[in-house]
């Protein structure tokens, strides 16, 4: 990590855990089966094995809070399958404990022998946890007043949960010790190499469906000089092409009807006049027309079908550009990756990150499946775990689980 960024919060280069007690919050809020509640993909338990295996071969007594699903939701769900997991990675058993602010919970803290741990009951059960509230405001809730007198350290890990104020997140560093573990480490200084300080020339990919927040991620990006080049990809390009005045066809156009308002529209087009020559956007596009996909050009539109990817014109063009980067993002796919004959955009400049020798960064769930369904995801430099929290550090705009640990580090 950066000696800059170091000094804004602790790591745990800065504590030492033997025979101490530490309560880690960590985000392995994973995709389950509907029937069985099993879990089908248990990517960000593997995530967070170098933060507990370093705790556990430091003497730390662990505790480890974490939520799966929400409060109504189908997959709010307890947490003993993931305790399994878990235990299966790190080759030792952590033990699942059902209660999470009850005695139970405070003997089997008080009962945890060094290099061991356990794994509380989903925090969102917590009718409290997901208040949106100051730090100063959840450390006074039951959670934080009842757990932190049991705990010697606070260590974050849940950087996918990062842009959420909620108790569990933001109450602990008011009153503890507390500090980011390795993944939170890992992810904030891959996003910090790309948006802070990326190698140049820098090309960012955007797709996905905002288009209010892709014109703000792209004049952020623009204005300060972070990117050389900007990628237009999936609905984000089909909204810029409208823009500038192509008619896509009423299904396309009734896609982004939310989106493209008469505000939204002019940003874009202030956004082309200014820096223009740096956005690049597809010249074909690809649609499906009697159940096969047919590339035509943008100078074709408008058609009655949706434009469901961009054509390979386009891909080589952008592949060009992507093959002499030294950074390059991406985030949101490139067409309707749900369909096999539209991944085609996606799979290509997934293909042209990996062959360059840029320092390659995506994320996002959506752009992280796919590139796990093409076989690439272990090719790239860094895969972020997080969505939202990512979208929230990309507008530039503040991380409370972040800020909660620069208020304790100052404290």
């Amino acid at each position: 990590m950066s000696v800059m960024m170091m000094k804004l919060f602790n790591t745990l280069d800065d504590f030492q855990f033997e025979n101490k007690t530490v309560l880690l919050r960590v985000d392995i809020n994973c995709p389950l089966s509907k029937e069985t509640l099993d879990l089908e993909d248990d990517n960000r338990i593997r995530q967070i094995i170098p933060t507990v295996r370093e705790l556990l071969d430091h003497g730390a007594k662990v505790v480890i809070l974490a939520h799966q699903g929400r409060p109504g939701d189908w997959d709010f769900a307890p947490l003993d399958k993931h305790a399994q997991h878990l235990s299966k990675y790190l080759g030792k058993q952590v033990r699942y404990v059902d209660d999470i602010v009850g005695e139970t919970a405070a003997t089997e803290i008080k009962a945890l022998t060094p290099g061991n741990a356990i794994m509380l009951k989903n925090v969102r059960g917590l009718p409290y946890e997901q208040e949106k509230k100051s730090m100063e405001e959840h450390a006074k809730c039951e959670l934080v007043t009842v757990l932190a007198p049991l705990v010697d350290y606070y260590i974050n890990d849940a950087f996918a949960a990062a842009h959420r104020s909620q108790c569990s997140l933001v109450g602990f560093p008011a009153v503890l010790p507390s500090a980011v573990g390795r993944l939170m480490e890992k992810e904030l200084t891959a996003l910090q190499s790309v948006f802070d300080d990326p190698a140049h020339p820098s090309v960012f990919i955007l797709g996905g469906a905002k288009f209010g927040d892709s014109i703000k991620v792209i004049e952020r990006l623009l204005k300060s000089g972070t990117a050389d080049w900007v990628i237009l990809v999936g609905l984000s390009a089909n909204a810029f092409l409208t823009a500038r005045g192509i008619k896509l066809g009423e299904p396309s156009t009734k896609i982004l009807e939310s989106e493209l308002t008469p505000e939204t529209l002019e940003a874009a087009k202030v956004l082309f006049k200014e820096h223009g020559e740096r956005i690049l956007l597809p010249f074909d596009v690809a649609v499906e027309i009697n159940g096969q996909r047919r590339d035509m050009m943008v100078g074709d539109l408008p058609i009655d079908v949706p434009i469901y990817d961009i054509g390979k014109f386009s891909m080589a063009k952008f592949a060009k550009v992507l093959a002499p980067a030294k950074t390059i993002f991406m985030s949101g796919p490139a067409g309707l990756i749900e369909k096999e004959q539209f991944c085609l955009g996606t799979k290509e400049l997934m293909t042209a990150m990996v062959h360059s020798r840029a320092f390659t960064l995506i994320g996002g769930g959506h752009t992280v499946g796919a590139a796990e369904r093409f076989g690439l995801a272990e090719k790239f430099s860094y895969v972020s775990t997080a969505g939202g929290a990512l979208e929230t550090f990309i507008l530039g705009k503040p991380l409370p689980a972040i800020e909660a640990l620069k208020q304790c580090k100052k404290a």
